[in-house]
């Protein structure tokens, strides 16, 4: 296995070339930092403040063409995103509904059970403009805090009071809905990551890290969307 590290500001970009991996497409998985969009091209409603996923350190100049963001993290949410050249993959795991995504959510408080059982249960929220139900879902709370690295940008001092942890998952995926689901229950979330994707985890990735998936984690990752 050989890898190699590129700067992206005080971040590097690892990228892991992997012995076996899948051939015709390429599917890989990337810690997404904050304050990066979820995607490479402009679509002409960019703001000159805001950064794509190529402005990684050149990213994309290590991704081979045709390369897709598989869903989204909004500009300011981290973690494991996967990136495909198999537009068949992305619109299983997309369209489908069958691929649990599971996201620890920093919130502004300490979430009481109360809440935790609403979010359970769905709660009611906005989605472009219309009113939306969220389905029964996992959700618990993160005793021990994650160990995530830092943030480009810091949310908030811890003189502003206390936060607490909570793991949500859902195999719906609505714009902003873990923060409008976690405001909608008064615990308004601070910082929120994706740890999960299938049976794909985050693990001890690293901002900005970029592995090649092999060919056995592709067809859970397929085998699970089409269950």
């Amino acid at each position: 296995m050989a890898s190699r590290s590129l700067p992206i500001n005080h971040y590097a970009v690892f990228f892991v070339s992997v012995a076996s991996c899948c051939h015709g497409f390429s599917t890989f998985a990337l810690y997404k930092p904050d304050g990066y969009l979820s995607q490479f091209v402009n679509n002409g409603q960019i703001k000159k403040r805001q950064k794509m996923l190529g402005e990684l350190d050149q990213l994309q100049d290590n991704l081979p063409d045709g390369i897709m963001a598989v869903g989204r993290l909004d500009e300011m949410s981290e973690g494991l995103l996967l990136l495909t050249t198999d537009g068949s993959l992305s619109y299983l795991i997309n369209k489908g509904g069958n691929v649990e995504k599971e996201y620890y959510a920093q919130v502004d408080g300490v979430i009481t059970g109360d809440a935790i059982e609403k979010l359970q249960q769905g709660v009611d929220i906005t989605v472009r403009g219309k009113p939306f139900s969220s389905a029964p879902c996992p959700v618990v709370r993160v005793d021990e805090e994650p160990s995530f690295s830092d943030r480009l940008r810091n949310i908030r001092n811890e003189r502003h009071g206390p936060t607490s942890w909570v793991s949500i998952t859902l195999r719906e995926g609505k714009k902003r809905q873990v923060r409008k689901m976690t405001s909608a229950v008064g615990f308004p979330t601070l910082r929120l990551v994706r740890v999960r994707v299938g049976d794909m985890r985050l693990g001890s990735m690293k901002p900005g890290e970029l592995r090649k998936l092999c060919d056995s984690e592709v067809s859970k990752i397929r085998e699970a969307a089409a269950t």
